[in-house]
């Protein structure tokens, strides 16, 4: 709770200053913006700690995950070796059967043969017939001949007799020499059998250490899968902060533009009725100079007239006291005519000091007072003062629109919105299971808003697209992007991995509307 606090106040101080340049910064903006860097900087080393203790809990449950695996195939491979053996041994025991009633058989057939032999020695010695004795009988011819014939006859069969004992003494000893090989081979098979099994003995008891270090990972897990839905929490609480954040730097943003715009008409108006009061006080000025010009032509027309006539009238008398009298008039008219002349010069300078005064006060956006320009001469209309221009302000997303395009490509989706997850809950995203390594791209356009690691999602990055929507983008291998950045659809925000805590690597994806989560596969081209 600790971290994922400090991880939202770090995405909140970044944001505030990625939002910097709408109003006027304050004097110690820059320290709380070194501030924030340290604070940062601390939360990114410490994040990378807990992340060296993740991989090494990874690496160990995988290497337990491949001994286990090495254990079940040796003992599958010396089960089957026994099984082999044992139908082996079955089918030695089955031969050496087979021979041994071979052997009897021959056995019998040569005790048979035997017998057979000695009744026909013995025949032959108890009738006495040979073929020297038969020759020397001195007996018939055609009985000598008969009994040679005898003789021929039974000393063939003899022959055949012992021919055929010693071809059944040679089988025997072939048939003896089988069984004496089987019997090895059952031997050997016997020694085998113990072997394999001697070998199956030490498989089985590391395959149940394998199995104790699991049960306790998998222990481990099951308390993991309880964690699950408060990281779910923590990512909705930090969705909505982002949300609050963005809105909150929008609203800002537009009362600022609404009080500059307000400044800017204000001191257009003020110029405006500067300009206007000057304007009327540099013609008030010129028509009061004209007027009294005139009046001192004309005082000055009828003092000559007036000389005229009194030089007309008293030509006759005193005409060199009159001429005086004239000259007199006409230099007093002149001298009133130079003095109106110069009162309508310092009228006009003080028109022109009283314009300059009325351009100050409304560049300082003071109220000008009419008093003091009053009866001033006219002067030049005073030129328009430029106003500042507008600081620009970030562009605002125009949200999403379905058929946005994959954020990865080649992935094969497992997880699926809605439905129930292994370990506990409901997807509110879609997982897309592609080799570590493999680029994430934005779906569209829009701003980061948050660029870190967060628990139960590893390598984190969220996007702002504006109206409220925003794409959520976790267990990336790398962030390529940081907060504040703005990015196109299409480009490279980050690489997909492993990361929070996960066994395979892939990208989770989600996108969200006003907080809640929505079905990307509405959204996403099929």
């Amino acid at each position: 709770m600790r971290l994922a606090a400090r991880v939202s106040t770090a995405a909140t101080l970044v944001l505030a200053l990625a939002a910097g340049g709408v109003r006027a910064a304050p004097p110690d903006l820059a320290e709380k913006q070194s501030e924030a860097q340290r604070q940062q900087s601390a939360l990114r080393e410490r994040i990378q700690s807990l992340q060296k203790t993740i991989d090494e809990r990874e690496s160990a449950r995988k290497e337990a995950a491949d001994a286990l695996r090495q254990s079940e195939t040796a003992i599958s491979q010396i089960n089957r070796r026994l099984a082999e053996l044992a139908a082996q041994s079955k089918q030695a025991e089955a031969d050496l059967a087979g021979l041994e009633r071979q052997m009897t058989a021959q056995q019998a057939v040569l005790a048979q043969r035997r017998e057979e032999l000695a009744r026909q020695l013995r025949a032959q010695y108890t009738s006495g017939l040979s073929p020297w004795t038969a020759l020397l009988s001195g007996d018939d011819p055609q009985q000598l001949g008969r009994n040679l014939a005898y003789l021929g006859y039974v000393s063939q069969a003899r022959a055949e007799a012992v021919q055929a004992l010693r071809r059944d003494l040679d089988e025997l000893a072939r048939l003896q020499g089988r069984a004496d090989a089987r019997r090895q081979e059952i031997a050997q098979v016997v020694k085998d059998t113990a072997d394999q099994k001697s070998q199956l003995v030490a498989q089985q008891k590391e395959r149940a250490s394998v199995l104790a270090r699991l049960e306790g990972q998998i222990t481990a897990q099951r308390e993991e899968a309880v964690k699950l839905g408060r990281d779910d929490q923590r990512m909705s609480r930090l969705i909505d902060d982002l949300q609050a954040a963005i809105e909150k730097q929008a609203e800002e943003a537009r009362k600022a533009e609404e009080a500059r715009r307000k400044a800017e008409e204000a001191r257009r108006k003020a110029e405006a009725e500067a300009a206007r009061k000057a304007e009327e006080a540099r013609r008030q000025a010129l028509e009061e100079a004209r007027r009294k010009a005139e009046e001192a032509r004309k005082r000055a027309d009828d003092a000559r007239k007036a000389a005229d006539a009194a030089r007309r009238a008293q030509e006759a008398r005193e005409a060199t006291q009159a001429r005086e009298q004239v000259e007199a008039a006409a230099r007093r008219d002149a001298e009133a005519a130079a003095a109106a002349d110069r009162q309508a010069a310092a009228a006009a300078k003080q028109a022109e000091d009283a314009e300059a005064e009325a351009r100050r006060a409304a560049q300082a956006g003071l109220p000008v007072a009419r008093g003091s320009i009053d009866g001033l001469k006219p002067a030049e209309p005073a030129p328009a003062t430029q106003a500042p221009p507008a600081r620009p302000q970030p562009a605002v997303g125009r949200g999403l629109r379905p058929g946005l395009p994959m954020p990865v490509q080649g992935a094969t989706m497992q997880g699926r919105f809605g439905l129930s997850r292994p370990d506990g809950g409901v997807w509110r995203g879609i997982v897309l299971r592609v080799p570590e390594g493999t680029p994430v791209h934005a779906v569209a356009p829009g701003t980061v808003v948050y660029a870190n690691w967060l628990r139960g999602f590893g390598n984190l990055i969220i996007v702002d697209h504006g109206q409220q929507y925003m794409t959520v983008y976790a267990y990336n291998q790398a962030l390529l992007k940081q907060v504040g950045d703005r990015v196109a659809a299409g480009d490279t925000i980050a690489s997909a991995g492993a990361t929070g805590g996960q066994v395979e690597s892939g990208l989770y994806f989600e996108i969200r509307h006003g907080g809640a989560p929505v079905d990307p596969a509405q959204w996403l081209a099929q």
